[in-house]
C-alpha cells in the first residue's frame, strides 16, 4: 500500500494497517531521515523507494509477517534490495535506541514492584468409560448371527 493512500486515512484505520499510531510512525521516519543525511551527505545513489515507502515496507514485514517476495511484488522491486532496505530501516532504528526496550540490567535496578501469578497447569487423569468384553467391536461381531 503506498504511503499517498494511508495519509488521508483516520488515526485509528492508519494504526490497524500499519501497526504503529501515526505519531510513531512519524518519529520513525523522522530517525530515518536523519540517519539516511547522514549516509548519503558526500552523495550516492538514490533509492529506488522514498523513506516513507521503505519504513512501511518493514511494518509490513514485521506486523503482517509478509515475505520478501510478497512485498518486492507488491512494491514492484527485487527481492534482494527488499531484504537490504528492511535490514537498513530495523538497524537504524534499533541504533538510534528511541525505541529500544530496557536491557535486563535496567530491570533489576528498578524500584518497580512485579505482581507473579502462577498457574496450576499439571496433568490430571480423564475419567473414561472401562472396556468390556460386550462393549468391543470384535464381542460384539461374535455375537451376532
Amino acid at each position: 500500500m503506498k504511503y499517498e493512500t494511508l495519509k488521508s486515512y483516520s488515526n485509528e484505520e492508519f494504526r490497524r494497517i500499519t501497526g504503529v499510531k501515526r505519531v510513531t510512525f512519524e518519529k520513525m521516519l523522522e530517525i530515518l531521515c536523519r540517519s539516511f543525511a547522514l549516509k548519503h551527505a558526500q552523495g550516492g545513489r538514490r533509492p529506488k523507494l522514498p523513506l516513507e515507502e521503505q519504513l512501511l515496507a518493514t511494518l509490513e514485514y514485521l506486523h503482517k509477517y509478509r515475505t520478501y517476495a510478497h512485498i518486492a511484488a507488491s512494491y514492484q522491486i527485487d527481492e534482494s534490495n527488499i531484504y537490504r532496505m528492511i535490514r537498513w530501516v530495523e538497524d537504524t532504528l534499533v541504533k538510534d535506541g528511541t525505541f529500544s526496550l530496557p536491557g535486563r540490567k535496567a530491570l533489576l535496578k528498578s524500584d518497580a514492584q512485579y505482581e507473579v501469578v502462577l498457574i496450576d497447569a499439571t496433568e490430571s487423569p480423564i475419567e473414561r468409560p472401562k472396556k468390556s468384553k460386550d462393549t468391543t467391536t470384535a464381542a460384539r461381531k461374535r455375537n451376532i448371527p
